[in-house]
């Protein structure tokens, strides 16, 4: 058995839910709609996290993830009272800030504030506005795209840094070249796609996205990413991509070797070992009783880190693009794969399409960056095929 382990001292990240799962919207696909945690998180409650979280970090940056719900629920003194803890215990360390949100709730004050205090926003937004509003609505059902573009218009308007957080169902799967036309269009430089991969009482949602529409979208955006925005355009899943192409830290955990240095503490304290799994079978324990430290080192999760390549099915473990992928996401693991075993991705016909499908560019890219040479020259290395 593979006793791996995340070595003590590696950065871990907490993210951190200040009003639980209480949101202003009502996305249908939302994967935190089931849960009821609406506890407001006590002032003791953030100095205890605070302090443990620095605690837990041995390196000179960190990072703290502020993430709902809607984490703007909670009013700017709340935040402003986080950063005077944070410099309280920093004992000289850097620390940075990134709040993930559905952009309904920015305002100018808002902006004054990420601007002043260096906070990188992550925008919930589902592409042009007949794509986002159809699952992105309000509790009465109301469009909320406007309110977002007003958001990034704002964000904009004070240079507050920014990145597009879009998710990709069943209908912005089928147009890829227009989902990501909306995104350069807005002036979009930092991009993540999240596939919706939902399930209720045992089959999957309607609106879920299919292992063929996410390898069409994956390839049907990467052939535009790679024709001229390659170093101008940053793609999540394409750079960790190559980045487990050319043997480095993918910098997603869904692309990973291993779970677990990204876990989730709710409003009361509660920690689990992942934001995608906050069940009780995966509640580390209470930050009242317990430190973050025994929690994110413990032997619980470190086994949940190595569940990830100990439970792989055998097509995952005989795939030549399992260097990739190591198996992606857990939660997506409910099928069987070709041998009938089970515990299999869902969307591994979708992901090997795409590494099929950009195999070659991966590998000059990858010769491109052991010379020393920028990955870009791909463009025009494409651009010169085409004229023969």
């Amino acid at each position: 058995m593979n006793r791996t382990a995340i070595p003590f001292g590696s950065p871990l990240y907490v993210m951190l839910k200040p009003v639980g799962s209480r949101c202003n919207l009502a996305c249908r696909y939302c994967y935190y709609l089931d849960k009821t945690r609406h506890e407001k998180m006590t002032d003791e409650l953030l100095d205890t996290f605070i302090r443990q979280y620095l605690e837990a970090q041995t390196q000179s940056e960190v990072l703290f993830t502020w993430h709902g719900g809607e984490p703007l629920l909670r009013p700017i003194s709340f935040y402003q009272k986080a950063l005077q803890i944070q410099q309280r215990y920093a004992h000289g360390r850097t620390i940075d800030n990134c709040l993930q949100t559905n952009g309904t709730l920015i305002t100018k004050e808002w902006c004054q504030f990420f601007y002043d205090n260096r906070f990188l926003i992550g925008i919930s937004i589902d592409g042009p506005q007949d794509l986002h509003d159809a699952y992105r609505q309000s509790p009465r059902q109301q469009s909320s795209w406007q309110q977002v573009m007003h958001a990034i218009e704002l964000l904009n308007q004070y240079d507050v840094m920014w990145n597009a957080m879009a998710t990709v169902n069943h209908l912005t799967a089928d147009v890829p070249q227009r989902f990501y036309h909306f995104f350069r269009e807005i002036g979009c430089q930092f991009l993540q796609f999240t596939p919706v991969v939902e399930r209720h009482q045992g089959q999957v949602a309607d609106y879920s996205v299919s292992p063929r529409q996410w390898g069409n979208f994956l390839c049907g955006v990467y052939d535009e990413w790679a024709r001229k925005d390659i170093g101008e355009v940053y793609v999540q899943l394409f750079d960790a991509t190559l980045a487990n192409w050319v043997g480095e830290a993918p910098g997603l955990c869904s692309m990973s070797p291993m779970c677990g240095r990204c876990a989730a503490m709710e409003s009361n304290g509660d920690v689990y070992s992942c934001d995608h799994f906050v069940y009780p079978e995966y509640l580390l324990g209470n930050i009242r009783t317990s430190t973050l430290v025994s929690m994110l080192y413990g032997e619980r999760q470190q086994q949940f880190g190595r569940n990830k390549s100990e439970t792989l099915s055998r097509q995952c473990r005989e795939c030549p693009y399992l260097f990739a992928c190591h198996g992606e996401c857990p939660r997506n693991r409910f099928v069987n794969d070709c041998y009938g075993e089970p515990r299999h991705n869902y969307l591994c016909d979708g992901y090997r399409r795409f590494f099929e499908h950009v195999a070659a560019d991966m590998d000059f890219m990858k010769c491109e960056l052991e010379v020393g040479r920028a990955p870009a020259n791909l463009m025009l290395y494409k651009r010169e095929s085409r004229k023969k």
